[in-house]
Formats: structure tokens, C-alpha cells, sequence
């Protein structure tokens, strides 16, 4: 268990983080490091490092304020602190903490990062502990810096071009529901006594206004609690497992999903290479980065590559090279830049995958928004169909 032991050392007021079994055990740990102890606590968990997702830890912008207050010449210890002292978020703040407490105590940073495996993933505290026993610990910030730069481009490019559309979609079934829940139960109303003088689908139409209108709540609460189930099943591992699954079924979308999913792990690799790790861990470290289906394809390549079979044709036995990723590989393997090849290869399938988004936006939006039309314009149509044969009628 993990103690917070505040003390006094050399005449200046301290907070340790001391592992010890019971409060006792930390004081006497704290008093051998030549404290003079003031108070025992509990080390309280960050929730991100409860969770394991680290999702309340801003990790890119700690490492771009890390990498500056390193390159203006404090310690990496003198920066942590630097940083834990403006840090306002609570979470934030006892992670920092938890990190200074152990480099305080003697450990490295990559075995502080190591300690919080839930906050900081493998492929960065790899980077940081191959890096720091060169003294290079400011060009692997820089270079994770840029790994996660290139890796979170092609996301946000994604949710900019979504953005119109889900704007289209949201308004147009906002109509759609404002006409079929609320004005064609009016109109049913007044139509009612028509009979079969309405043209069949009018009549259809203004039977379902006729049961919106007797149900109105029990719809609403349906329509809520549909779409809260939809939320929770598409949060689900197994679900969103399931529908990639089909989605990699799809002629061209299964082959661009493909691509996205290697160029993750090409730039991944390409980091811990150009950090010094040998491939063999490095193929081990990535494999989270790929779905479960294609996890045992990245083991075999990893054991074919540990008994000496070249990476280029390890991927390629595997299926998990694309023709232009193989040949990059092959002229890396030739001139010895394997982990810059790796970096531009993936580059390559994130515009290639980037550029066959933005085609199907751009061809969606025009799709959708007459869709819309069509379905409002019918709406519309079978409404004031009965009007129109009242009309000729009276004629």
C-alpha cells in the first residue's frame, strides 16, 4: 500500500510517497531516509489511474509543457513540480504529485511513468526509458510529441468534415419529427370524418397522427429510452467489436479500415524505433493498437521476426502490409532507416484513408440533404392530399 508521509529534511518541509505494509512501516522508512516525520497518510488513487484510461489526464499538453520547461534548463524533477504547482484539476494535480513523490524518493522518470500504467500507455514510458539512460530525455518527449500530433490528425479531421452533416441530419429529423408527431395528429383531427374518401396512403399517414395524438407521452419516453439503449450497446466492447467486424466485410470501407489500422501501428513502431528499441519488444508493445482479430497475425509476425525472418516479409506472410507498405519496408530494410519508412508509410495510409473520408463527405452531404427533402416533401404531400380531393369534390 502507497503512504504519503509529510516530514521535515534538512530543514525544509517534504511530502514522500513511501510503499510500505502499514502506516508504522512508512514512518520508520521515512525516519532511515533521515526525516523527521510530521503525519501518515493513505496515498490517494488518482481516478484516471483507477479507471486505466487516463482520460482526465491532458497527456499530450503535459508533454509539450514538459518539453519547453526542459529546454529552458530545469531538471526533469524541477519541472514536474513546476507543472504540478499550476495545475488546477484535482486529478491532474495528485497524478503530477504522485510522479514527483517517486523521482523524489529516487526513481526514474520512466519508472514514476511505469508506476501509473493507467495514465501514461507502454509506447511513451518505452520512448522515455530508452531515451533517458542517453540523456536524450527532451528528444523523446519531442518525438512522442509528434507521434501523437499525426496520430490524432486524421480523428479530428474525421469530426471536422462529420460536423456539417450531423448538423443536417439533427435539424432534418427535428422537422421530421415536428411534422409527424405534432402536425399530422392536427390534421388527422380534422380530416377524420372524411372516411375512405382520403387517398390510402393520406389515410395511413393520418391513422399514425391519430395514434401519436392518443400516445403522445408513451412515444416520447420509447423514442428515449430506444436511444438510450442504442448509446449503451454501441459503448460496449463487444458491440463496437461486432459492428467493426461487419464494417471490414464492406468492399471499399473494410479496406480503408484496414489501412487505418496499420498505419497506427506503422507509426507506432516507427517511434520506438527511432527511440532505440529493437523491433522485437516494439512489435510487442503495439499490439493493443490493433483489433483483436488481428492481434495473433501481429504475434506471429513478432515471433517470425525474433527468429530472424526480415519485418517486411513477416508482415507480408501475415497480412499485414499493404503493396506500398511493403515495398517502403523493403528499401528501409535496405538502407537501414527503418523507423523513419515506418513513419512515412503510415503517413502515406492516413491521407490515402483522409482523402476517402473527405470524398464521402462531400458526396453524403448532397445525398442526405435530398434524402431530407424527400421524405419531408412526401410528408407534406400526403398531408394535403385529403384537401385536395376535398377541393375536387366541391368541384
Amino acid at each position: 500500500m502507497h503512504y504519503v508521509v509529510d516530514a521535515i529534511r534538512e530543514m525544509r518541509p517534504v511530502s514522500l510517497r513511501i510503499e510500505a505494509a502499514d502506516a508504522v512501516e512508512a514512518r520508520r522508512q521515512a525516519g532511515a531516509m533521515g526525516c523527521a516525520v510530521v503525519g501518515v497518510r493513505a496515498a490517494r488513487t488518482p481516478r484516471a489511474s483507477r479507471r486505466g484510461d487516463g482520460r482526465t489526464f491532458p497527456l499530450l499538453h503535459f508533454n509539450q509543457s514538459l518539453l519547453i520547461l526542459l529546454k529552458a534548463g530545469l531538471s526533469v524533477v524541477e519541472a514536474i513540480e513546476a507543472l504540478r504547482e499550476r495545475e488546477t484539476g484535482a486529478d491532474a494535480q495528485a497524478i503530477l504529485g504522485l510522479l514527483h513523490a517517486d523521482m523524489r524518493n529516487g526513481r526514474s522518470f520512466s519508472a514514476a511513468l511505469a508506476a501509473q500504467p493507467g495514465v501514461f500507455p507502454p509506447l511513451y514510458v518505452a520512448s522515455v526509458r530508452a531515451n533517458e539512460q542517453i540523456g536524450a530525455l527532451a528528444e523523446a518527449i519531442e518525438r512522442f510529441i509528434a507521434y501523437r500530433a499525426q496520430a490524432d490528425l486524421l480523428r479530428k479531421r474525421v469530426i471536422g468534415a462529420a460536423i456539417y452533416p450531423a448538423m443536417i441530419l439533427f435539424v432534418g429529423g427535428l422537422v421530421i419529427a415536428f411534422l409527424v408527431l405534432y402536425v399530422v395528429p392536427r390534421f388527422s383531427v380534422v380530416f377524420q370524418e372524411l372516411g375512405d374518401r382520403i387517398p390510402l396512403m393520406s389515410r395511413l399517414l393520418l391513422q399514425w397522427g391519430r395514434f401519436a395524438h392518443d400516445h403522445g407521452l408513451q412515444l416520447l419516453l420509447a423514442g428515449a429510452v430506444a436511444t438510450g439503449f442504442v448509446a449503451w450497446a454501441v459503448s460496449r466492447p463487444a458491440v463496437r467489436a461486432a459492428l467493426l467486424r461487419r464494417a471490414q466485410r464492406l468492399p471499399r470501407v473494410g479496406e480503408h479500415l484496414r489501412a487505418y489500422q496499420l498505419a497506427r501501428v506503422y507509426r507506432a513502431l516507427g517511434m520506438l524505433q527511432q527511440a532505440g528499441i529493437p523491433i522485437v519488444p516494439a512489435l510487442a508493445m503495439v499490439g493493443d493498437l490493433l483489433p483483436s482479430s488481428l492481434r495473433p497475425a501481429l504475434e506471429a509476425v513478432r515471433r517470425d521476426v525474433a527468429e530472424g525472418r526480415a519485418l517486411s516479409d513477416a508482415l507480408a506472410a501475415h497480412g499485414l502490409a499493404t503493396a506500398v507498405s511493403l515495398r517502403l519496408l523493403r528499401a528501409a530494410e535496405r538502407s537501414g532507416r527503418m523507423g523513419e519508412m515506418l513513419e512515412r508509410t503510415a503517413g502515406f495510409h492516413e491521407e490515402d484513408v483522409a482523402q476517402a473520408i473527405d470524398w464521402f463527405i462531400r458526396l453524403f452531404e448532397p445525398l442526405l440533404m435530398i434524402a431530407i427533402g424527400i421524405v419531408i416533401g412526401i410528408v407534406v404531400l400526403l398531408m394535403y392530399a385529403p384537401i385536395f380531393e376535398l377541393a375536387g369534390s366541391l368541384q
